[in-house]
């Protein structure tokens, strides 16, 4: 029984040397399928010199948003004061900098100055050239270093953000996402295009950078998992309907058999490192109201126990194989709620627990503004399920979500399959 994980890539991929102007739905279709003048083999594509430059640079940039984010995210908590030119922002823009300017010069080269195999794995687009992920990576470049002086301006006119997705912050969420897209097409592709002995290394790197996406997923999705949630229906609903979909999509086209384990894994080293890091340098709060005592950088929370149905999803992966993907995804869609409502529930309890308020788990991490009479300081469940009928209504919902998500990530993963370009 085949797999995403053993399945060889020795199709042939055709691709075009030139094509004309009108040709519809150009960056999708050349990256993935064909024009009829040109067929280039698996090892031209593979000879493509651009492409561990440019995969070096634009895992350098992912991983430098995702760090500049968490840090400006416990900057807020710990600060709360902040300038344009904090190394929070630094990095962030750093990141956009690096993945914009690289996938810049790679469709420069290429348009130029490439050779037969780099414009094999390329995709035409105004008369340029680059793969496809370089041009969502240029994208997310724009929209993020666009958004940097509209949320100076916006925090000039309306102070701090009460929300963390306020206009600027979604403008840069988009690009930074779109940033991280493209840099895990980057992978995708060389990995779809490398012969099995040289797969391996391109699904660890594309692991690694699908789980900075899933990382970004989960900031997006913080004002709805605060672990006073973790008992209410609402958490589960919204967990279910995010995640599931990004992990048979992404871990499922991994060629590697622990593929989703692998992205789930990266994505809870990332957010565990910082959770780690950022308490051992000193910081206080520098905008009142002040209610906490606060000495050091205040971490977010421990990342979500991702990786239990991950786990469980890739062993299904191994049992049923792919040649019914949506089989598949409806099983590991029932997967993904069972074993994370049994997991992140359970674990629950001893989040909102003084045995948490350690180093290793820091759920001590309370805000410099958060007042201590709260319920969340106090780790009182939040109520949103009025009747224990309106909690199992919410969580058939919760099951309902998970499986579409899980369906419409095993739709997806039939595209990533073949984006060679």
């Amino acid at each position: 029984m085949t797999t995403p994980a053993t399945a060889p890539a020795t199709a042939p991929a055709t691709a075009p040397a030139t094509a004309p102007a009108t040709a519809p739905s150009r960056v999708g279709a050349l990256a993935v399928g064909a024009l009829p003048n040109r067929t280039a083999t698996v090892g031209q594509f593979a000879e493509a010199r651009a492409v561990p430059l440019l995969a070096a640079a634009v895992m350098i940039a992912a991983t430098a948003v995702v760090v500049g984010v968490i840090w400006d995210i416990s900057w807020h908590m710990t600060i709360g004061r902040d300038t344009f030119w904090t190394p929070a922002h630094m990095a962030i823009y750093f990141g956009g900098v690096v993945g914009g300017l690289a996938s810049g010069a790679v469709a420069l080269h290429t348009t130029f100055r490439g050779s037969e195999s780099d414009r094999a794995a390329s995709v035409r687009f105004w008369g340029f050239r680059a793969p496809l992920g370089a041009w969502v990576s240029i994208w997310g470049a724009f929209a993020m270093l666009t958004s940097a002086p509209f949320d100076d301006w916006w925090h000039s006119a309306y102070g701090l953000d009460v929300e963390i997705l306020s206009p600027p912050h979604s403008v840069l969420a988009v690009g930074m996402v779109a940033l991280a897209l493209g840099a895990m097409l980057v992978m995708l592709a060389a990995q779809n295009r490398a012969r099995e002995e040289g797969a391996a290394r391109w699904a660890v790197m594309y692991a690694y950078v699908a789980g900075c996406v899933l990382s970004f997923l989960a900031i997006m999705t913080t004002e709805y998992s605060w672990r006073t949630m973790m008992h209410s229906s609402l958490f589960y609903q919204v967990s279910c309907a995010v995640f599931p979909l990004f992990l048979v999509a992404a871990g499922n086209t991994a060629r590697h058999k622990w593929g989703v384990t692998l992205v789930a894994g990266s994505y809870t080293l990332i957010r565990a490192a910082m959770v780690w890091i950022l308490p051992l340098f000193a910081a206080e709060p520098k905008l009142g109201p002040i209610y906490q005592d606060i000495t050091h950088m205040v971490p977010m929370d421990f990342p979500l126990l991702l990786l239990v149905p991950a786990v469980a999803m890739d062993l299904l992966r191994a049992r049923l194989g792919s040649e019914r993907p949506w089989r598949l995804a409806l099983a590991q869609g029932s997967a993904f709620f069972a074993v994370f409502l049994a997991a992140q529930w359970t674990f629950a309890y001893y989040l909102v627990s003084p045995a948490s308020h350690n180093w290793f788990f820091a759920a001590d991490n309370f805000p410099y503004d958060l007042p201590t009479w709260t319920n969340y300081y106090k780790g009182v469940w939040a109520n949103f399920d009025a009747t224990g009928a309106a909690f199992l209504r919410g969580m058939g919902v919760a099951l309902g979500l998970s499986l579409a998500s899980a369906s419409l990530g095993a739709a997806w993963a039939r595209w990533l399959r073949n984006v060679k370009r």
